[in-house]
Protein backbone atom coordinates (compact mmCIF):
# COMPACT_ATOMS: atom_id res chain seq x y z
CA UNK A 1 0.00 0.00 0.00
CA UNK A 2 1.61 3.14 -1.08
CA UNK A 3 2.29 6.05 1.44
CA UNK A 4 -0.64 8.68 2.05
CA UNK A 5 1.11 11.78 1.33
CA UNK A 6 -0.60 14.35 2.91
CA UNK A 7 -1.58 12.66 6.39
CA UNK A 8 0.70 13.79 8.70
CA UNK A 9 0.43 17.17 7.33
CA UNK A 10 -3.12 16.80 7.44
CA UNK A 11 -3.19 15.89 11.08
CA UNK A 12 -1.66 19.40 12.10
CA UNK A 13 -4.65 20.76 9.90
CA UNK A 14 -7.85 19.77 11.65
CA UNK A 15 -10.78 21.99 12.00
CA UNK A 16 -12.18 21.67 15.67
CA UNK A 17 -15.79 21.95 13.82
CA UNK A 18 -15.58 18.88 12.04
CA UNK A 19 -13.94 16.83 14.57
CA UNK A 20 -14.03 13.31 12.15
CA UNK A 21 -12.28 14.57 9.28
CA UNK A 22 -9.26 16.54 8.92
CA UNK A 23 -9.32 19.40 6.67
CA UNK A 24 -7.88 22.90 6.26
CA UNK A 25 -9.11 25.89 8.60
CA UNK A 26 -10.29 28.95 6.04
CA UNK A 27 -6.87 30.81 7.52
CA UNK A 28 -5.18 27.87 6.38
CA UNK A 29 -6.99 27.31 3.00
CA UNK A 30 -6.01 31.42 2.37
CA UNK A 31 -2.58 30.65 2.94
CA UNK A 32 -2.17 27.75 0.97
CA UNK A 33 -3.86 28.72 -2.06
CA UNK A 34 -2.46 33.05 -1.35
CA UNK A 35 -1.81 33.25 -5.28
CA UNK A 36 -5.94 32.79 -5.66
CA UNK A 37 -7.39 35.94 -7.75
CA UNK A 38 -10.79 35.41 -7.21
CA UNK A 39 -13.51 35.03 -4.69
CA UNK A 40 -13.61 31.89 -2.20
CA UNK A 41 -16.29 29.95 -0.74
CA UNK A 42 -16.89 30.23 3.03
CA UNK A 43 -14.35 27.28 3.91
CA UNK A 44 -11.65 29.64 1.96
CA UNK A 45 -11.55 27.26 -1.30
CA UNK A 46 -11.07 29.11 -4.59
CA UNK A 47 -14.02 29.80 -6.45
CA UNK A 48 -12.79 30.35 -10.05
CA UNK A 49 -15.28 32.40 -12.07
CA UNK A 50 -18.11 30.33 -14.13
CA UNK A 51 -16.94 32.79 -16.96
CA UNK A 52 -13.58 30.94 -17.09
CA UNK A 53 -15.37 27.50 -16.43
CA UNK A 54 -17.15 28.26 -19.50
CA UNK A 55 -13.76 29.00 -21.76
CA UNK A 56 -11.83 26.30 -20.02
CA UNK A 57 -15.21 23.59 -21.68
CA UNK A 58 -13.32 24.58 -24.98
CA UNK A 59 -9.98 23.41 -24.34
CA UNK A 60 -7.99 20.93 -24.60
CA UNK A 61 -5.73 19.44 -21.61
CA UNK A 62 -2.71 20.31 -24.32
CA UNK A 63 -3.52 24.05 -24.58
CA UNK A 64 -3.25 24.05 -20.53
CA UNK A 65 -0.38 21.77 -20.20
CA UNK A 66 2.43 23.83 -21.62
CA UNK A 67 1.76 27.27 -19.30
CA UNK A 68 1.66 25.04 -16.64
CA UNK A 69 5.55 23.30 -17.40
CA UNK A 70 6.79 26.50 -18.14
CA UNK A 71 5.40 27.71 -14.36
CA UNK A 72 7.09 25.39 -12.75
CA UNK A 73 3.66 23.57 -12.15
CA UNK A 74 4.93 20.07 -13.67
CA UNK A 75 2.76 17.18 -11.50
CA UNK A 76 -0.31 18.85 -12.42
CA UNK A 77 -1.45 15.91 -15.44
CA UNK A 78 -2.96 12.61 -14.14
CA UNK A 79 -3.67 9.53 -17.37
CA UNK A 80 -4.13 6.19 -17.66
CA UNK A 81 -7.99 6.76 -16.08
CA UNK A 82 -11.46 4.82 -17.81
CA UNK A 83 -13.77 7.37 -18.78
CA UNK A 84 -17.20 7.11 -19.20
CA UNK A 85 -18.09 9.14 -21.87
CA UNK A 86 -15.15 9.41 -24.11
CA UNK A 87 -15.18 12.88 -26.00
CA UNK A 88 -17.25 14.83 -23.47
CA UNK A 89 -15.20 17.34 -21.36
CA UNK A 90 -15.11 17.64 -17.85
CA UNK A 91 -14.61 20.85 -15.98
CA UNK A 92 -15.00 22.15 -12.63
CA UNK A 93 -13.77 23.05 -9.61
CA UNK A 94 -11.64 20.35 -7.53
CA UNK A 95 -13.13 18.93 -4.52
CA UNK A 96 -10.52 16.72 -3.00
CA UNK A 97 -11.38 14.05 -0.57
CA UNK A 98 -8.33 11.37 0.66
CA UNK A 99 -9.14 7.91 1.86
CA UNK A 100 -6.88 5.97 3.43
CA UNK A 101 -7.09 1.68 4.54
CA UNK A 102 -9.89 0.79 7.19
CA UNK A 103 -8.04 0.44 10.85
CA UNK A 104 -10.48 -0.80 13.69
CA UNK A 105 -9.82 1.84 16.16
CA UNK A 106 -8.91 5.05 13.76
CA UNK A 107 -12.47 3.86 12.18
CA UNK A 108 -14.75 3.60 15.67
CA UNK A 109 -13.10 7.12 16.61
CA UNK A 110 -14.27 8.66 13.00
CA UNK A 111 -17.95 7.16 13.45
CA UNK A 112 -18.25 8.53 16.86
CA UNK A 113 -17.12 12.20 15.72
CA UNK A 114 -19.35 11.56 12.79
CA UNK A 115 -22.24 10.69 15.35
CA UNK A 116 -21.66 13.58 17.62
CA UNK A 117 -21.79 16.10 14.35
CA UNK A 118 -24.97 14.99 13.06
CA UNK A 119 -23.43 13.63 9.49
CA UNK A 120 -23.47 10.44 7.34
CA UNK A 121 -22.44 7.49 8.90
CA UNK A 122 -21.55 6.33 5.10
CA UNK A 123 -17.80 6.77 3.77
CA UNK A 124 -18.96 8.54 0.42
CA UNK A 125 -21.89 10.09 2.05
CA UNK A 126 -19.70 12.34 3.98
CA UNK A 127 -18.06 13.86 0.54
CA UNK A 128 -20.82 13.94 -1.22
CA UNK A 129 -23.58 15.40 0.93
CA UNK A 130 -20.89 18.38 0.92
CA UNK A 131 -20.72 19.37 -3.38
CA UNK A 132 -22.07 22.44 -4.68
CA UNK A 133 -22.88 23.30 -8.20
CA UNK A 134 -19.45 22.99 -10.84
CA UNK A 135 -17.75 21.16 -8.04
CA UNK A 136 -15.52 18.31 -9.31
CA UNK A 137 -15.05 15.72 -6.29
CA UNK A 138 -11.07 14.21 -6.93
CA UNK A 139 -11.07 11.34 -4.67
CA UNK A 140 -7.86 9.65 -3.71
CA UNK A 141 -9.17 5.98 -3.40
CA UNK A 142 -5.37 4.95 -3.39
CA UNK A 143 -6.02 3.82 -6.71
CA UNK A 144 -7.75 0.46 -7.86
CA UNK A 145 -8.45 -2.31 -5.48
CA UNK A 146 -11.83 -4.24 -4.41
CA UNK A 147 -13.66 -1.86 -2.22
CA UNK A 148 -11.79 1.14 -3.62
CA UNK A 149 -14.98 2.65 -4.63
CA UNK A 150 -16.81 6.12 -4.65
CA UNK A 151 -20.14 5.08 -5.80
CA UNK A 152 -22.34 3.08 -7.79
CA UNK A 153 -25.60 4.67 -10.11
CA UNK A 154 -27.43 5.72 -7.13
CA UNK A 155 -24.59 7.94 -5.71
CA UNK A 156 -23.37 8.75 -8.60
CA UNK A 157 -26.65 10.21 -9.95
CA UNK A 158 -26.48 11.93 -6.47
CA UNK A 159 -23.15 13.50 -7.74
CA UNK A 160 -24.36 14.80 -10.55
CA UNK A 161 -27.60 16.06 -9.54
CA UNK A 162 -25.75 18.21 -7.00
CA UNK A 163 -22.62 19.12 -9.31
CA UNK A 164 -23.88 19.26 -12.89
CA UNK A 165 -20.25 17.85 -13.46
CA UNK A 166 -18.70 14.39 -12.76
CA UNK A 167 -15.87 12.95 -10.77
CA UNK A 168 -12.62 11.92 -10.51
CA UNK A 169 -11.80 8.79 -9.20
CA UNK A 170 -8.31 7.02 -8.16
CA UNK A 171 -10.20 3.70 -7.59
CA UNK A 172 -13.51 2.47 -8.57
CA UNK A 173 -16.80 2.80 -9.57
CA UNK A 174 -19.84 -0.21 -9.65
CA UNK A 175 -22.82 -0.25 -11.16
CA UNK A 176 -21.87 1.04 -14.71
CA UNK A 177 -24.53 -0.47 -16.71
CA UNK A 178 -26.39 2.31 -14.49
CA UNK A 179 -23.95 5.24 -14.18
CA UNK A 180 -23.61 4.72 -18.08
CA UNK A 181 -27.26 6.90 -18.70
CA UNK A 182 -26.45 9.79 -16.22
CA UNK A 183 -24.83 12.67 -18.26
CA UNK A 184 -21.86 13.04 -15.58
CA UNK A 185 -18.41 12.29 -16.67
CA UNK A 186 -16.25 10.32 -14.85
CA UNK A 187 -12.42 9.32 -14.84
CA UNK A 188 -12.29 6.11 -12.78
CA UNK A 189 -9.04 3.38 -12.96
CA UNK A 190 -11.28 0.70 -13.11
CA UNK A 191 -15.28 -0.82 -12.61
CA UNK A 192 -15.24 -3.44 -10.32
CA UNK A 193 -18.90 -5.06 -8.39
CA UNK A 194 -17.67 -4.51 -4.61
CA UNK A 195 -18.67 -1.27 -2.66
CA UNK A 196 -16.70 0.50 -0.49
CA UNK A 197 -15.27 -1.19 2.03
CA UNK A 198 -11.89 -1.43 3.87
CA UNK A 199 -11.44 2.64 3.91
CA UNK A 200 -11.84 5.15 5.63
CA UNK A 201 -12.34 9.00 4.44
CA UNK A 202 -9.94 11.12 6.71
CA UNK A 203 -9.69 13.96 4.91
CA UNK A 204 -12.06 16.29 2.69
CA UNK A 205 -10.48 19.60 0.72
CA UNK A 206 -6.69 18.69 1.67
CA UNK A 207 -4.06 18.09 -0.99
CA UNK A 208 -4.26 15.07 -2.67
CA UNK A 209 -2.42 13.04 -4.98
CA UNK A 210 -4.04 11.79 -8.38
CA UNK A 211 -1.76 9.75 -10.20
CA UNK A 212 1.47 12.02 -10.84
CA UNK A 213 -0.59 15.03 -10.27
CA UNK A 214 -0.51 16.94 -6.92
CA UNK A 215 -4.29 18.63 -6.55
CA UNK A 216 -5.39 21.23 -4.57
CA UNK A 217 -8.93 22.46 -3.44
CA UNK A 218 -10.38 24.87 -6.02
CA UNK A 219 -7.92 23.50 -8.46
CA UNK A 220 -9.68 24.31 -11.94
CA UNK A 221 -10.28 20.19 -13.58
CA UNK A 222 -9.98 19.64 -17.01
CA UNK A 223 -10.80 16.29 -18.81
CA UNK A 224 -10.84 15.24 -22.42
CA UNK A 225 -9.85 12.03 -24.33
CA UNK A 226 -6.59 11.97 -22.81
CA UNK A 227 -6.92 12.19 -19.11
CA UNK A 228 -7.17 14.59 -16.68
CA UNK A 229 -5.36 18.20 -15.75
CA UNK A 230 -5.75 20.52 -12.37
CA UNK A 231 -4.96 23.96 -12.98
CA UNK A 232 -4.04 26.11 -10.28
CA UNK A 233 -6.61 29.48 -9.47
CA UNK A 234 -4.23 32.07 -10.28
CA UNK A 235 -2.82 30.43 -14.02
CA UNK A 236 -6.49 30.09 -15.56
CA UNK A 237 -7.05 33.07 -16.70
CA UNK A 238 -3.93 33.46 -18.31
CA UNK A 239 -4.00 30.05 -19.86
CA UNK A 240 -7.51 30.35 -21.14
CA UNK A 241 -6.51 33.60 -22.83
CA UNK A 242 -3.64 31.48 -24.32
CA UNK A 243 -5.77 29.37 -25.78
CA UNK A 244 -8.31 31.50 -27.77
CA UNK A 245 -5.00 32.50 -29.17
CA UNK A 246 -4.18 28.98 -30.16
CA UNK A 247 -7.79 28.05 -31.54
CA UNK A 248 -7.31 30.91 -33.78
CA UNK A 249 -4.28 30.14 -34.80
CA UNK A 250 -5.59 26.21 -35.72
CA UNK A 251 -8.71 27.59 -37.27
CA UNK A 252 -6.28 29.39 -39.28
CA UNK A 253 -3.81 26.99 -40.57
CA UNK A 254 -6.21 24.17 -40.86
CA UNK A 255 -8.67 26.90 -43.35
CA UNK A 256 -5.14 27.17 -45.51
CA UNK A 257 -4.08 23.51 -45.73
CA UNK A 258 -7.88 22.95 -46.78
CA UNK A 259 -7.51 24.91 -50.12
CA UNK A 260 -4.72 22.47 -51.39
CA UNK A 261 -2.07 25.49 -52.29
CA UNK A 262 0.23 25.24 -49.53
CA UNK A 263 2.87 22.64 -48.31
CA UNK A 264 2.86 21.65 -44.76
CA UNK A 265 6.34 23.77 -44.21
CA UNK A 266 4.72 26.94 -45.59
CA UNK A 267 2.07 27.37 -43.05
CA UNK A 268 3.24 25.29 -40.22
CA UNK A 269 5.98 24.98 -37.76
CA UNK A 270 8.14 28.02 -39.46
CA UNK A 271 8.10 31.57 -40.10
CA UNK A 272 5.48 32.70 -42.70
CA UNK A 273 5.97 34.93 -45.90
CA UNK A 274 5.25 38.53 -45.09
CA UNK A 275 2.07 38.20 -47.36
CA UNK A 276 1.20 35.25 -45.38
CA UNK A 277 1.76 37.12 -41.81
CA UNK A 278 0.01 39.74 -42.94
CA UNK A 279 -3.16 37.84 -44.09
CA UNK A 280 -2.96 35.43 -40.63
CA UNK A 281 -1.99 38.85 -38.40
CA UNK A 282 -5.71 40.22 -39.92
CA UNK A 283 -7.62 37.08 -39.32
CA UNK A 284 -6.04 36.99 -35.26
CA UNK A 285 -7.46 40.60 -35.50
CA UNK A 286 -10.51 39.77 -36.56
CA UNK A 287 -11.33 36.47 -34.90
CA UNK A 288 -10.56 38.35 -31.12
CA UNK A 289 -12.79 40.96 -31.61
CA UNK A 290 -15.68 38.65 -32.30
CA UNK A 291 -14.66 36.55 -28.86
CA UNK A 292 -14.75 39.86 -27.01
CA UNK A 293 -18.15 40.87 -28.67
CA UNK A 294 -19.72 37.68 -27.00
Amino acid sequence: MRIIPFLCIAAALALPSYGQLFRLTREQMIRYTAKNPFERFVDGRPKVPERILEKVKAMSVEEAWGILQQRGYRHQYAGDFQILHPGQKLVGRAFTAQYVPMRPDLAEALEADAKAQGLPSSTNQKVIDQLQLNDVPVIDLMGFAPGHNFGGDNLQMAVWAATRTGAVVDGTIRDLDGIFDIPSQIYFRKAHPAAVSEVSVIGINVPVRIGDAIVLPGDVVLGDREGVIFIPPHLAEEIVKAADLTHIHDEWTKMKFMTGQYKSSQIYGGPLSPELQKEYDAYVKKRLAEMQSK
